[in-house]
């Protein structure tokens, strides 16, 4: 079950009677404001009457806590824009550290471009010498070739000449190839110059703004930091250092209930929790989260569909092996769910108190169909949606999951929502509940 800590959803009281019904049962409230308000017993309802002492203490106390519980929603939204601030404060030096980043990077691609242009500069400069020195061996090849006395020397001399001129050719295709890249070369240089120049007025236009923000989101954060210092003085101790623990680890310590669900882990709740939350006798944290939860009417309002656009509902099968009822009365338990199966010629049964899903008494085995083995229990029941296993419902113990419980909940609504509409649709008669007949 949820953890109870103290009051949070308070409603005003306009009549003596403190009952919430469930069909034919209601549960009833006692007024202690020493201890809170806590369910006496699960039985028919009746009247119990207040003196005017406690209706003026207990008024009293929920204006004291409904302010409180107020306080809590201030405060968490005043640790939201503190997240929020404190985050953004964080984060501007970290975009102009990108930008510098990127400028750093700008700045090594122009210097690689320049490098690589003073590299063919140089190569350059080296090809021209190496042509300036094959040009001076040719000159003096022809020089020697005037002196020579034999054909052998004057051939190996014109070899010379012709392999330099080769070397020469080849050279100067170097030089011409190392001309057109330096076109290309300097275009890079010059890109990455403007590119340079208007990310270097970009990051300095980031540092300014930056700036300013920071110095305006510092003062807001103090602004928020002193309203919250309030805050926290007009909530409980108890509940403050739970909302704290738990905010510190899930980013929230309080969560509106909306549909049978906490808002904040999107869990659904027990049935009997759910009524907790709504009726507010007392703070309910989640079981999956730990947040308080609260329950907030106007937002459940909007958020219920049209009766007449509900969908038509499944209805289970005659013949099916496993069989589940709603029974607003069975021996002392009150209003509970029946699992009835067929299984190797036996009928067992099952019985669940509907609030809280808890295994009712022992599992009974009787010999044959379990609608000729339970007449009792079938005859004026309401038939349900249900199919768990014989070893899922092993698996459960001694109480069903939240899961299985709430598929019930939403199907009897259905159920009984569908007896109405029928109802209304014919003459204006008392609405009777869909039942089912044993087998004669």
């Amino acid at each position: 079950m949820a953890s109870k800590i103290c009051f949070f959803t308070i409603k005003p009281r306009e009549q003596e009677v403190r009952t919430r019904a469930h069909g034919a049962n209601e549960r009833v409230y006692t007024a202690n404001a020493a201890r809170g308000a806590a369910p006496v017993a699960h039985r028919q309802a009746h009247s119990y009457q207040k003196t005017p002492r406690f209706r003026v203490l207990e008024l009293t106390l929920s204006l004291w806590m409904l302010l409180e519980i107020e306080n809590l929603l201030r405060l968490q939204e005043a640790d939201k824009a503190i997240r929020r601030l404190q985050d953004e404060i964080a984060e501007l030096p970290k975009r102009v550290a990108a930008i510098e980043h990127k400028l750093a990077d700008t700045k090594a691609q122009l210097e690689k471009a320049q490098a690589a242009v003073k590299a063919d500069e140089t190569t350059r400069r080296k090809h021209e010498t190496t042509i300036a020195d094959l040009r001076g061996k040719i000159s003096k090849y022809r020089d020697q070739s005037l002196d020579v006395k034999t054909n052998e020397q004057y051939k190996a001399l014109l070899h010379e000449i012709q392999f330099a001129e080769k070397e020469i050719a080849a050279t100067e295709d170097n030089i011409l190839e190392l001309m057109v890249n330096a076109d290309a070369r300097d275009k890079e240089v010059k890109a990455a110059q403007v590119e340079l120049k208007a990310e270097a007025a970009e990051i300095e236009k980031e540092k300014i703004e930056a700036r300013q923000r920071t110095a305006e989101d510092e003062k807001q954060l103090a602004e928020w930091r002193d309203k919250r210092d309030q805050m926290r003085a007009g909530v409980n101790e108890d509940l403050l250092r739970h909302y704290e623990r738990v905010s510190k680890f899930r980013g929230s310590g309080i969560s509106e209930v909306l549909d049978h669900k906490c808002m904040g882990c999107q869990v659904m709740l027990r049935p009997q929790t759910y009524n907790d939350v709504r009726t507010g006798q007392q703070t309910v944290v989640c079981d999956s989260c730990q947040r308080i939860l609260y329950f907030n009417p106007a937002h459940e309002m909007q958020a219920l569909e049209p009766e007449h656009k509900r969908s038509r509902r499944h209805h289970p099968k005659i013949d099916a092996a496993q069989a589940w009822y709603y029974r607003q009365e069975f021996a002392d338990a009150g209003e509970v769910f029946l699992c009835l199966n067929n299984a190797a010629g036996q009928a067992t049964r099952r019985v669940f108190d509907m609030h809280t899903g808890r295994l009712v008494g022992d599992i009974l085995i009787r010999e044959g169909d379990f609608r000729h083995a339970f007449p009792e229990d079938i005859t004026g029941a309401i038939r349900l949606n249900g199919s768990w296993t014989e070893r899922e419902m092993e698996t459960w113990g001694t109480e069903m999951p939240m899961t299985a419980l709430d598929s019930l909940h939403v199907d009897l609504e259905a159920a009984q929502y569908e007896m109405r509409t029928r109802t209304s649709s014919k003459a204006e008669k008392p609405a009777a509940v869909p039942t089912e007949q044993a087998a004669s």
